[in-house]
């Protein structure tokens, strides 16, 4: 009888051990979590690689649900088959990235539709500033602000831009079924949305 006790105990090491191992050879694929840390600078028409225009915080990776456009497409199609430790190093034409620029994209918003971080006490041109819409906030870029309105150009500040992205991926886990509803991924201090 004490063997058979001892075998039910093995059996269920031997499965948290492989699952251990799964989770870290699991592969970027559709409806999977992905976390990844990434720098971006923008490519000049002659090819150059500008200066770091943002970066993720080293201790916070993004968090993107794999197969869902939660980030643009051809970051996207980078990742996929890629495992933890993996890096990239990828140019992005604006329409694998977000876009060209779109000429009817200008609208004048009242100044209480926008939403303001604690530092943008001034609006001025060439602002980049939160607008609530019926699809959530976006960002846009502040034209012309006056007292009450603001002209916005509602393109991504990065639409029509030539991108260069070096990613590490960090965290790829199968998406639970909250994740897989919603779209997202809820990742640990809250909601994020790309």
């Amino acid at each position: 009888m004490s063997d058979a006790e001892s075998k039910p105990a093995k059996k269920p090491a031997k499965k948290a051990v492989k699952k251990t191992t799964e989770a870290a050879t699991m592969t970027v694929s559709d409806d999977c979590a992905v976390a990844f840390h990434y720098k971006l600078a923008e490519v000049s028409k002659e090819g150059e690689v500008g200066q770091w225009l943002e970066r993720s915080s080293e201790d916070q990776p993004l968090w993107y649900l794999h197969g869902h456009a939660n980030v643009i497409p051809g970051l996207e199609a980078a990742m996929s088959g890629k495992t933890v430790g993996d890096k990239i190093s990828i140019t992005l034409a604006p329409e694998q990235a977000y876009g060209e620029r779109q000429g009817n994209s200008f609208q004048r918003v009242p100044i209480k539709h926008l939403r303001l971080t604690s530092v943008q006490k001034k609006l001025s041109a060439g602002m980049v500033v939160g607008v609530q819409t019926n699809q959530g906030v976006v960002s846009a870029l502040i034209v012309k602000a006056g007292r009450f309105n603001v002209d916005i150009d509602t393109n991504h500040p990065f639409a029509g831009r030539t991108l260069h992205y070096e990613v590490e991926i960090v965290g790829v886990r199968a998406a639970n079924a909250e994740e897989l509803e919603h779209r997202h991924v809820h990742a640990p201090g809250g909601h994020h949305h790309h």
